[in-house]
């Protein structure tokens, strides 16, 4: 399954919401790659996601492989909605 999401958050992925992003991957039983351009990237991996540069305004594609596919792109697409309120909150 794939997922188009846009990252929302005015500083990116920088390291605080990465390593959040990649806790939660953890918790999926799917493979989860970030797709950005033609590069793709393990969503397991704090490095791997730091180094995607996933700025404000970046158009990504979330894939999942696996029995919980569906389940990790709402929650992951979700999360990085939040990301986007945390900051607004001043929490992030």
């Amino acid at each position: 399954m794939r997922r188009e999401v846009e990252i929302l958050n005015l500083l990116g992925l920088h390291a605080r919401p990465a390593a959040e992003f990649v806790r939660c991957v953890h918790t999926f039983q799917s493979e989860i790659t970030i797709e950005k351009g033609e590069e793709k990237f393990s969503g397991n991996s704090i490095l791997e996601v730091l180094s995607a540069n996933l700025d404000c305004g970046s158009r990504i594609v979330l894939e999942a492989i696996g029995p919980d596919a569906e389940k990790a792109l709402e929650r992951l697409s979700k999360l990085l909605v939040e990301f986007r309120e945390q900051e607004e909150a001043g929490h992030v």
